[in-house]
């Protein structure tokens, strides 16, 4: 959830201060604030300059080699320049086919963005690789070679497949089909070969006996994704070969919509001598039931079922050329694409990353039972070997979080989040593999007695979202560096194909949670794809069930239609979040139009009598007119009892701001000027009716018009870090806040934080506090994972909650000091904090580089060592009573443009500076 709206410098801006740059002149604007005169003999050898190097990084839609782009490519790379504060001014791509006939070249483009740069050319033939380069120039006009070539594919449209979905009749719940198909590759050499599969919901795809892709289709079948899968190394020109696939479909619930069984392929094999071959899903494939036991579910929440294997089912070498297939039965066919309820795909721009785990310690109990300890939880599926296997000999195996005093795994709902975690394996004779199909998390897996497995043949395989890249934070706070890795594990586990929830119990991706782990995630990993994806199917949610302007509360789902008022006032702000951090303005421009409905859905709610945001319909039960916190332990007796609550009245501000924001981007002035007008006069109703004669925000009025007794922190926090609170009062509102400790649960903590940005001492505190709620107290009882209430063991709630993971970006901004000020990380601002840490070191991964930065404070010396990226310019704040007192070193320099609030501020572009201030 984004933090402090403000637009203007206030000392107290430092959470999140963000100058509005219209997006038609965001490149003008980066090129005016990079070129500032530097001083001393350093502007004339910046003068003369060397020539920028080759790009780097090369990227189609944030993918380093795409297979299925769809629409116009968006490019995006990494200038290089030995030289000191350097900005790109120009850039020229060449497209071309895999025969280098070129099918587009830009010319050069006077223009900074580096990312998501349109292709303008001629349409581009579906299912066919082409390659790209791309130079550039810097400010002193100088071109760079040309980037060494990158390639993608492009993908398929609805009628490009002609290929047929398929599946086996069967009335089971928890479906689990092998399908497969023998062909001969073509005797000419196999130069080229993708396979396009797509199957609802999970699918583990098979060529040749290996398995080569796995993932979920957890979407509606008139929404769905395919994956595309490079397979050329897998085929040999004129050797028999089988494709088969396992998919798993086991009906709607959390996270999965309503709709239907069934797999749809498309080999492409593109040979030597020109000719293409080409293998789909028909009536000739063969298909049969997985060796899967019908199985109880793991949770009343229409959640995953208990898996239970038969390995004596199990047809060995289904998946090989020469398998006797003779007793499966031929598939139903659906029809072909696009057909039945199967209407439409595109391509999935996501992956999973999948890695072997080892347990850090195995223990055999006295009965025998082996215990794993992964030492960690983790998202992953369990795996043991069994070498010497004993047909028909069952293993009962429970994977959990907790363990009981005698060592073994507990089973108990209070423990695991109300979720069996159990699976079950029969084995067959000989050397043989268990292996889960569905992911649960747990910590901690109990192999039954009698199994004949040894403690070196336990395994996981974990699974997460894939990343490209990792921030790192280290203090001189050993509880922060703690506090820091268990968010950003946490954000990254907790991120799959979806945004979780939790990958124990529901799995579910709701909008309030992917707007706290996105922010995560983003902010420790540079990611931006799976953030797209949740916000364009969040996009969707309004389309499909809302024409009032909500959103769904949880997309894709089982339950259809659901809703709460405040995880749909967050939208907005994420939107805006993800375009500053990434720049995409495409993604900017068709989530508007929602934005634009969510900012309608807010007005129409405001009491012309009060002028606050009353009664904002939606939700139901414990979630009617807002949710605030969750779960209800977390409210610390927050005052649900009110009409006109604080808390939505303050997210309501933010919703007409960021639309402001985005509007003001997309050029659209007068639609700007109105929204923030009416954020304005929001803003001060709230101030001039939520507050106490003190300044301290109470939680709402009654339906009455009187004024609820009850001053929550969430109220108070939430009216600083989103700029509510005029500036006089901030310092009040700022001490009565820190005065509560902690009082919001892990889903609003990072507005805690934000709100405490200009006490970072307080922030360090909330942080470390081993005894009291917070990240300390989890590190402090053995958590591993951030929990769903601070209160998680003793009520039972959720041990792997990824939305306390948000904090780790004021960690960031903070305590290291890094905060992108401008899209794209155009512009970066670095002020260490002035107290709470001695010292911090650490990268940030922002859309254009690493911004690394180390600072260190001893006695009355301040050192402050910066690295900033090509194309991003710097606003330095150095801890100094003047600029006199502070020493510049570098080869670019820096400009010193004034003192405030105790720092001397300082200009700079691109490069490593260091600063050393003799007073700090």
């Amino acid at each position: 959830m984004r933090r402090d709206r403000r637009e203007r410098g206030t000392p107290s801006a430092a959470f999140l201060f963000r100058p509005l740059v219209p997006l038609r002149l965001a490149a003008a604007v980066t090129v005016a604030a990079a070129t500032v005169a530097l001083p001393g003999t350093a502007q004339a050898a910046l003068r003369a300059g060397h020539a920028p190097q080759a790009p780097t990084g090369l990227t189609v839609g944030d993918r380093t080699r795409p297979l299925n782009v769809e629409g116009a490519p968006l490019f995006g790379w990494t200038p290089r320049d030995r030289d000191p504060g350097e900005i790109q001014t120009g850039y020229e791509i060449a497209v071309r086919t895999a025969s280098g006939k070129t099918v587009w070249d830009s010319g050069r483009v006077r223009f900074g963005s580096q990312e998501y740069v349109p292709y303008a050319g001629a349409s581009l033939k579906p299912e066919t690789t082409y390659t790209w380069k791309v130079r550039t120039w810097d400010r002193t006009g100088k071109s760079s070679p040309w980037s060494r070539p990158a390639s993608f594919d492009t993908g398929l449209a609805d009628g490009d497949w002609q290929a047929i979905w398929i599946r086996r009749t069967t009335g089971e719940a928890d479906d689990y089909t092998l399908a497969r198909k023998d062909f001969t590759v073509g005797a000419s050499k196999v130069v080229r070969a993708r396979a396009h599969i797509a199957a609802g919901q999970q699918y583990a795809l098979h060529l040749n006996g290996k398995e080569v892709d796995r993932g979920p289709a957890f979407e509606y079948a008139d929404d769905g994704f395919y994956k595309t899968v490079d397979v050329t190394s897998e085929l040999k020109a004129g050797k028999h070969a089988t494709i088969g696939a396992l998919y798993h479909w086991y009906g709607s619930g959390q996270g999965r919509p309503k709709g239907e069984p069934g797999l749809l392929l498309r080999l492409v094999i593109d040979h030597a001598d020109g000719t293409r071959q080409v293998v789909v899903t028909d009536g000739t494939w063969k298909v049969a039931r997985g060796p899967w036991k019908a199985a109880p579910r793991r949770n009343g929440d229409a959640g995953d079922y208990v898996e239970e294997i038969d390995g004596t089912a199990g047809p060995l070498g289904w998946d090989r050329p020469g398998f006797d297939a003779s007793s499966w039965q031929a598939p139903q066919a659906v029809g072909t694409h696009p057909a039945g309820a199967f209407t439409h795909l595109r391509g999935q721009e996501t992956a999973l990353s999948f890695r072997s785990a080892r347990p850090v310690k195995v223990t055999r109990l006295a009965s025998g039972a082996l215990v794993a300890d992964f030492g960690t939880v983790i998202p992953a599926v369990p795996v043991v070997r069994f070498r010497d296997g004993e047909a028909g000999r069952h293993v009962d195996l429970h994977a959990g979080y907790v363990l009981n005093a005698d060592g073994s795994v507990s089973r108990s709902k209070d423990d695991n989040q109300d979720t069996d975690l159990s699976y079950g394996y029969t084995q067959r004779d000989g050397d043989q593999t268990f292996r889960a199909f569905t992911y649960v998390g747990f910590r901690y897996l109990e192999i039954g007695p009698g199994s004949g497995a040894s403690p070196e043949d336990v395994s996981a395989v974990v699974q997460h979202t894939e990343v490209e890249r990792a921030s790192s934070v280290r203090t001189s706070d050993a509880g922060v560096d703690a506090a820091y890795d268990l968010m950003a594990r946490s954000a990254l586990y907790g991120s799959q194909s979806q945004f979780l929830d939790t990958p124990t119990r529901e799995k579910g991706q709701f909008l309030g949670d992917s707007v706290d782990t996105s922010l995560a995630l983003m902010g420790a990993y540079g990611e931006r794809r799976l953030t797209r994806q949740a916000i364009g199917e969040f996009i969707a949610s309004q389309a499909r069930y809302w024409p009032d302007g909500r959103l769904n509360a949880v997309y894709p789902n089982g339950d259809g239609k659901r809703d709460i008022p405040d995880y749909t006032e967050m939208f907005p702000g994420w939107v805006w979040d993800y375009y500053e951090q990434s720049g995409d303005a495409s993604t900017l421009a068709r989530a508007y139009p929602v934005m634009t409905a969510v900012a309608g859905y807010v007005r129409r709610y405001i009491s012309s009598g009060t002028g606050l945001v009353t009664d904002l319909e939606g939700g139901s039960g414990q979630y009617k007119y807002g949710i605030i916190d969750w779960p209800a332990t977390m409210r610390y007796g927050h005052d649900m009892d009110t009409a006109a609550r604080t808390v939505i009245n303050v997210l309501g501000v933010d919703v007409l701001n960021a639309t402001a924001r985005a509007a003001d981007a997309l050029g659209r002035t007068g639609e700007a000027a109105a929204l923030r007008a009416d954020a304005a006069s929001l803003t001060a109703a709230v101030n001039a009716r939520l507050r106490r004669p003190d300044g301290v925000y109470i939680d709402g009025l009654k339906a009455d018009g009187s004024q609820s007794a009850h001053a929550s922190q969430i109220a108070n926090a939430y009216a600083l870090a989103y700029g509510v609170a005029p500036a006089d009062a901030r310092a009040a509102v700022g001490s009565y806040v820190a005065g509560l400790g902690m009082q919001m649960g892990p889903m609003t903590a990072h507005g805690l934080l934000a709100a405490l940005a200009d006490r970072p001492a307080d922030v360090v505190t909330r942080l470390t506090d081993a005894k009291g709620p917070g990240w300390g107290n989890i590190l402090a009882r053995g958590g591993t994972f951030t929990w769903e209430s601070w209160d998680a063991p003793e009520t039972g709630q959720s041990h792997s909650h990824p939305w306390g993971a948000t904090s780790l970006v004021d960690v960031q901004r903070t305590l290291l000091g890094v905060t992108v000020t401008a899209p794209a990380s155009a512009a970066i601002r670095v002020r260490p904090p002035l107290s709470g840490l001695s010292r911090a070191s650490g990268t940030v991964p922002v859309q254009r580089g690493d911004v690394d930065v180390r600072w260190e404070r001893r006695e009355s010396a301040f050192t402050l060592a910066v690295d900033v990226p090509v194309n991003v310019r710097a606003e330095i704040h150095v801890p100094a009573r003047s600029a006199r007192d502070v020493r510049v070193s570098g080869p670019g320099g820096a400009r010193f443009t004034g003192m405030r609030d105790g720092y001397a501020v300082f200009e700079a572009g691109s490069g490593h500076l260091t600063f050393r201030s003799t007073r700090a």
